[in-house]
């Protein structure tokens, strides 16, 4: 098996914890679904937030997940000037058979604006 990292986003309306959350728990279960992939198949996922997100670690979501011996952290994204607002990123990486190609990264919500070419 390879190992592949595999990246998504999602945007939310407010820094509020269960929005966080929700967010955070439907991004994670779309990356596994789309992926097909078991937590015993994820390495670690790297969470980040936009400065504008402090109301929980989008971490939580994942542990809640199931996701109890993957090793998770959670950091803040750079405050860039006119970057989209509230999102929340992963990068998990992982080991699978699918070839770089056929990894399928994540988009949702307002998120899909920051790769229109791979935003389903």
């Amino acid at each position: 098996m390879a190992v592949r990292a595999v990246r998504g986003a999602t945007q939310v309306d407010a820094d509020d914890r269960d929005q966080i959350l929700e967010a955070t728990t439907e991004l994670v279960a779309e990356v596994m679904a789309r992926n097909g992939l078991t937590t015993d198949q994820v390495i670690s996922v790297l969470f980040t937030a936009t400065p504008d997100l402090t109301a929980e670690f989008p971490a939580l979501a994942a542990r809640k997940l199931g996701f109890h011996e993957v090793p998770l952290l959670c950091a803040a994204e750079i405050a860039v000037p006119h970057a989209l607002p509230r999102v929340i990123r992963l990068m998990a990486h992982v080991e699978t058979d699918r070839p770089r190609a056929e990894v399928q990264h994540v988009y949702l919500r307002g998120a899909t604006a920051l790769r229109l070419d791979i935003a389903q």
